[in-house]
């Protein structure tokens, strides 16, 4: 018995010193940083909360659950075969209004000739370690970084692994501009060597403007948090990104709630809003979107157009990896919202003309 103590002793400690002292787990928000939050509406204690009360409970009947359906149903999570990928890095380049899909939550703009990137992740999982945790359905995708232009803005909409990706920013921070992030997140960047003077830390509703395009911090409905001690110690949210031809909203991760409308009225109508609606459960309901609530959070916000996101590259739930998109499309035609679902690596051109889905993971 004493020999299993010290064992797992040494086995916790372990543990704790990795996540004190391995830089993918980034940085905390300095002492002056967290006293200045305390003031906000939005943090009690500490600790940044909803607009709307939110809870993840996870008793006993819960984790049972979870490890159950974790070993039942494996085949639908992920695709049969891995999904091929290939890019028009003439597109990609081009000065046009454009929009690269990577998989997931990561996207490349292309608005009033800037490039914009958003929640790059292009790890092969979202995990603090690469051996551990869902894998990429495709390719690594590490490598399509250095071909990448140069980029103006990287936004960012939380600091969970599969949004912001440490081996992701090594190889970015070099060739981007600014980095635009919520309250806290500049911790981790400056973490990772990304200097102060690079990044801007916004608020729920604060406005930057940028060659003349206005990028808005607006409220989501989630958590963040990328170790064991600092759950909600940085702030999470969407983006309102308004160009001079192009007005479009990326929703982050998060819950249906109240502040769909509040955005909308504020800043709508947009061309295109980009929804999250995938990796979603019953058990974390007040996190994540189930697909209905994504074309409805779309109508919320007065959308035109809407895209969904968080879907297609990693297993990070319990449902059919298709499950996402198809239950969008039968909810959009439902109630008559253009929505479109490009491969991933396609570039959307942003005319005006966005044609309906493809449905290619159905070849798969």
């Amino acid at each position: 018995m004493v020999y299993l103590l010290v064992i797992l002793g040494v086995l916790a400690f372990g543990i704790i010193l990795f996540i004190t002292l391995h830089p993918t787990f980034g940085g905390s928000p300095s002492k002056q940083d967290r006293e200045r939050y305390r003031y906000f509406d939005h943090n009690k204690n500490g600790r940044f909360v909803n607009q709307s009360p939110t809870e993840m409970k996870m008793g006993l009947s819960t984790i049972l659950s979870l490890i159950k359906d974790s070993l039942t149903g494996k085949m639908d999570r992920s695709p049969n075969t891995p999904i091929p990928i290939s890019f028009d890095w003439n597109k990609i380049h081009s000065d046009e209004d454009s929009l690269t899909w990577f998989g997931h939550s990561t996207m490349l703009l292309t608005l009033d000739k800037m490039k914009i990137l958003i929640d790059p992740m292009f790890g092969p999982s979202p995990s603090p370690v690469t051996f551990v945790g869902s894998k990429r359905y495709s390719e690594d995708l590490i490598y399509v970084i250095e071909k990448l232009p140069h980029i103006d803005v990287v936004l960012i909409t939380h600091d969970h692994y599969d949004h912001l990706d440490y081996p992701s920013v090594i190889r970015l921070k070099n060739k981007v501009g600014h980095f635009i992030v919520p309250l806290g997140v500049a911790a981790h960047l400056m973490k990772w060597g990304v200097k102060e003077d690079r990044i801007k830390e916004c608020n729920w509703w604060d406005e930057v403007k940028w060659d003349g395009l206005t990028i808005a911090s607006v409220p989501s409905q989630h958590f963040s948090g990328r170790g064991l001690f600092n759950r909600n110690s940085t702030l999470w949210n969407g983006w309102v990104i308004l160009g001079e031809n192009q007005r479009i909203y990326t929703s982050g991760d998060g819950g249906y709630g109240p502040h769909f409308k509040q955005i909308g009225e504020k800043y709508g109508p947009f061309d295109l809003t980009l929804m999250e609606g995938g990796q979603y459960d019953k058990r974390w309901s007040a996190i994540h979107m189930q697909p209905e609530e994504s074309v409805q959070a779309h109508l919320d916000v007065r959308g035109i157009n809407l895209m969904l996101i968080h879907w297609g590259a990693f297993t990070l739930a319990y449902h059919n990896w298709t499950d996402p998109v198809e239950r969008a499309i039968r909810a959009a035609e439902e109630k008559e919202v253009n929505i479109i679902a490009p491969t991933i690596g396609e570039t959307v051109l942003l005319n005006g003309i966005l044609l309906a889905p493809k449905t290619w993971w159905k070849t798969l």
